[in-house]
């Protein structure tokens, strides 16, 4: 029987990428909930909290924690076909954050939300509700916008559903818990791995309130 390498439970997630995975996870709920519903006015303000959070995310990713930049996770394509060759290997995770492939599902996620939320700005059930961008680039644009924002929900719900896959995936083959990582902000590493730097929570509030005050700036257009 091989002994396994020790390991310890250390800090990789800081509050700011918690709350907002969790938060955007909520809100994506919350949208398809309202617009199933018809309940548009829900919907805008829900996208609207939904933009700011995206707005901040992208902008944590540029300067916040080590495990929240995006250029500390995002790999080039041979290092993500060699995470995923080595998947079914039972191997204890030594990432610690992100790791090749799902650095680059991040980005692809958070793109797909932007993009959601830049045509819901623009669309329109052109009888009651208008987004506040919507009649600014003329009812062709508008009326473009609104359906590409009713297919791209159908991406978007496509790509959660493989995330959550994933998450299932790891927690079967590779014995790794991501959900609970990412809700203590803890995961077990080797023993000895140096703990990420974690970033000001000044600046994540200052970041926070200007991707929410710019969200408010937008949403007064209309």
């Amino acid at each position: 029987m091989t002994d396994r390498p020790p390991t310890a439970r250390i800090r990789i997630w800081d509050p700011w990428v918690r709350v907002t995975h969790w938060g955007i996870a909520v809100l994506v709920v919350l949208s398809v909930v309202s617009g199933i519903r018809g309940d548009f006015d829900t919907h805008l303000r829900v996208g609207y909290a939904l933009l700011a959070l995206v707005l901040f995310r992208i902008a944590w990713g540029v300067v916040g924690s080590d495990t929240a930049r995006f250029a500390r996770f995002l790999k080039g394509p041979r290092a993500v076909l060699h995470h995923l060759a080595e998947f079914r290997s039972r191997a204890p995770e030594t990432t610690p954050g992100h790791n090749a492939a799902g650095g680059w599902a991040v980005v692809a996620l958070l793109g797909l939300l932007l993009a959601q939320s830049a045509t819901g700005l623009m669309a329109t059930d052109e009888i009651f509700t208008f987004g506040p961008l919507a009649r600014t680039v003329g009812p062709e644009a508008s009326s473009a916008a609104t359906s590409l924002h009713i297919r791209l929900w159908i991406v978007l719900l496509a790509a959660v559903a493989v995330h959550v896959a994933a998450v299932v995936a790891y927690a079967v083959v590779r014995r790794t818990d991501l959900i609970g990582a990412m809700i203590t902000g803890r995961k077990r590493l080797p023993a000895g791995a140096a703990p990420p730097r974690i970033a000001s929570p000044l600046l994540a509030l200052a970041l926070l309130a200007a991707a929410s005050a710019a969200v408010w700036g937008i949403s007064r257009l209309g």
